[in-house]
């Protein structure tokens, strides 16, 4: 794979021309900024990509700080190790952002990698389709990460609801009906990505190889709906996994989140 030519690839599709990520989200231009506006009070609200310099960088910066701040939003920067300028991590830090934990931007061509999951005995994986699985997914979710996810749950089930077509929802369940492991993938129309999220596994299910397992499943809706490539914003404790797979680190990305 041409690393350097992939990341552009996902520069362009993914973050400058990106399309929003559910009903009724905006994605406003504003100079040399792009920044997604979810619609009703919970979605995910924040950049997506600039292509900014040390002349204008803060100005941009306040601009969005204010816009969001007008709207009463929590917002999120969405920083990526190759942005310019090259500071413009200390910039969001001077202007209030809060960084969360890095993560390793992974991308992998779908061609190369295991697209038949590979379960447990007993365990099985199941498509989200309506209110009661987005529970389940839910349970798994906080089981796995520790913590509750009330946004995650109003996004999921906005997108249940109004049957979005971008999404693949998954919950891993084992015996009887326990929810153990929670995954999604994204799909972007006009693009040649897929996405996955989540895929977090409950601790006492780990390394029996089902977020392997949810990986393959993904791959495999995501070519039999034409994606050329996965990728995934990988936590230390997945991207192990996800470089045996074959996926590969093109850079690191840093949310920066501001709270007005």
């Amino acid at each position: 794979m041409d690393s350097a030519a992939v990341l552009a690839l996902f520069d362009r599709q993914l973050r400058r021309d990106h399309h929003g990520e559910g009903p009724g989200d905006r994605v406003e231009r504003v100079g040399d900024v792009v920044r997604l506006v979810a619609s009703g009070g919970a979605g995910w609200c924040g950049v997506v990509w600039s292509d900014l310099n040390a002349r204008n960088a803060d100005a941009a910066i306040a601009e969005q700080v204010r816009y969001f701040t007008e709207l009463g939003r929590e917002f999120e920067w969405k920083h990526y190790s190759h942005d310019m300028p090259a500071d413009l991590a200390d910039r969001l830090l001077k202007a209030g952002f809060a960084p969360e934990e890095p993560e390793a931007l992974m991308i992998a061509e779908i061609a190369g990698l295991p697209t038949e999951p590979r379960l447990p005995e007993g365990v099985r994986i199941v498509e989200v389709t309506d209110a009661a699985g987005v529970a389940q997914m839910v349970r798994a979710h906080d089981a796995a990460f520790g913590r509750p996810s009330p946004r995650l749950e109003q996004q999921l089930l906005r997108q249940v609801a109004d049957r979005d077509a971008s999404l693949v929802a998954l919950v891993v369940l084992a015996g009887d009906d326990e929810p153990v492991c929670a995954a999604r993938l994204e799909l972007h129309k006009g693009t040649e990505f897929g996405s996955l999220w989540g895929g977090g596994t409950a601790p006492r299910w780990r390394g029996q190889g089902i977020y392997k397992a949810t990986v393959a499943y993904r791959a495999r809706i995501a070519a039999e709906r034409g994606c050329r490539y996965l990728q995934v914003d990988a936590s230390d404790d997945s991207r192990p996994i996800l470089g045996r797979l074959g996926f590969h680190p093109l850079a690191v990305t840093t949310p920066f989140v501001y709270e007005p």
